[in-house]
């Protein structure tokens, strides 16, 4: 059986065609590939984006920036001096970018100026930290990136 030019290009196509759905297909059933996205409802919160504007403003315009310390044992989020700490609220977001499964919130409750997160909570590597406190009912928004 002879195979013309325009038999063979078809059949090139067809086993390339082939070749490219086999991997798709696998990369698409495969857990090892997990095609995470980085916020679940993006839409949603893109609607509070002025909201986070404003906080992020009004982190701006204080006079001391809200510190974050990498030391030894743990990691040191330092408030404002002036500010009462009884009367800060709010949260402490870690976000891993490499892995949405070790991502997690710590809640702000002070006694002190400042908020101990122990290290053994965080695995090494590149963290982003966003610090979404409240004080008097003004919101504030700080973000730091931290590697361990």
């Amino acid at each position: 059986m002879k195979i013309n030019w325009g038999t063979g290009i078809v059949i090139a196509f067809a086993l390339f065609m082939g070749f490219i759905l086999f991997f798709v297909f696998r990369v698409q059933s495969d857990s090892k590939y997990d095609n995470e996205l980085v916020v679940e409802e993006y839409y949603k919160q893109e609607r509070g984006l002025q909201a986070v504007l404003d906080k992020e403003q009004n982190a701006a315009l204080l006079e001391q920036d809200v510190n974050v310390q990498n030391t030894s044992e743990a990691i040191k989020i330092t408030f404002p001096k002036g500010f009462d700490p009884v009367k800060i609220s709010g949260k402490v977001s870690f976000y891993r970018p490499s892995d949405k499964k070790l991502d997690f919130e710590v809640p702000i409750s002070l006694s002190t100026p400042y908020l101990l997160i122990p290290k053994s909570d965080l695995a090494g590597g590149r963290w982003d930290i966003t610090i979404d406190w409240e004080y008097e009912g003004k919101g504030y928004l700080s973000r730091d990136m931290l590697s361990l």
